[in-house]
């Protein structure tokens, strides 16, 4: 599972991943108030609503409520009036090399204005990718100032979902607690097609250079030398920017 462990849901998140094989979910067992993706039901399609019935909300429906303090200072969360349109692109440059997405503004509205919000302030600059997973699920997840899967914005974002998500190679998805709309700043990136829940929004897809890059990544392992750790190869985000 692919998971974030807010603040205020530590006790419950704890609950629910003590029961759960790290490595079949895309969680990060590391520390309280981290974000994973997870074999746990988290926001279901009967909990989102019947598969394809997801509609992008309107104007000032992007709720971003505050949840504990920013990891950086001084970040604000982004305006309820969803502000960014059709495709928006992303470059990466990181410690490992450049990787290119392109996001889904009219797909995934809160989402993208959420991450954008957060590229122009700066938030995911010098930051470090603290997991990846070369076991059952294939992913480097990101977006997390502190490298502890703990951190996050000060607020969570709206699950944006259909129930027909799926998670191939390059998919660009944000990681989550086991409950619903509980996503903040931390993604996770797949290099290898992964079988997840359709729990996690799919708001863009990594180019082939990227996703090659992160391949690259993944063949090193961790440095733990287990599936499930920290890169073994550090992949710092040294600057985000969105076109």
């Amino acid at each position: 599972m692919l998971t974030r462990r807010s603040p205020r849901s530590t006790t419950r998140a704890v609950a629910a991943l003590t029961t759960l094989v790290c490595l079949g979910a895309l969680s990060a067992c590391g520390d309280d108030g981290e974000e994973t993706a997870t074999d746990t039901p988290a926001a279901s399609a009967s909990e989102s609503g019947d598969a394809g019935s997801f509609e992008p909300p309107a104007e000032g429906e992007c709720a971003y409520p505050a949840d504990g303090s920013p990891s950086v200072e001084g970040i604000e969360a982004p305006p309820a009036d969803p502000e960014v349109e059709g495709e928006v692109d992303v470059t990466i440059a990181t410690s490992a090399g450049e990787i290119a997405a392109t996001l889904d503004a009219d797909r995934t509205p809160c989402t993208v204005g959420s991450f954008v919000s957060l590229v122009e302030q700066g938030y995911f600059d010098g930051t470090e990718c603290h997991r990846l997973t070369t076991q059952g699920i294939f992913v480097l997840q990101c977006g997390d100032p502190t490298a502890t899967g703990t951190g996050g914005p000060g607020y969570t974002i709206p699950d944006e979902l259909t129930g027909d998500e799926t998670y191939p190679a390059g998919t660009l998805a944000m990681a989550k607690t086991p409950y619903p709309d509980s996503g903040g700043s931390q993604f996770f990136m797949v290099y290898e097609d992964t079988p997840l829940p359709a729990e996690y929004t799919v708001f863009g897809q990594v180019d082939k250079a990227g996703v090659e890059v992160l391949r690259e990544v993944a063949a090193d392992g961790t440095a733990t030398g287990q599936p499930d750790g920290p890169p073994a190869t550090p992949v710092v985000l040294e600057t985000v920017s969105a076109g």
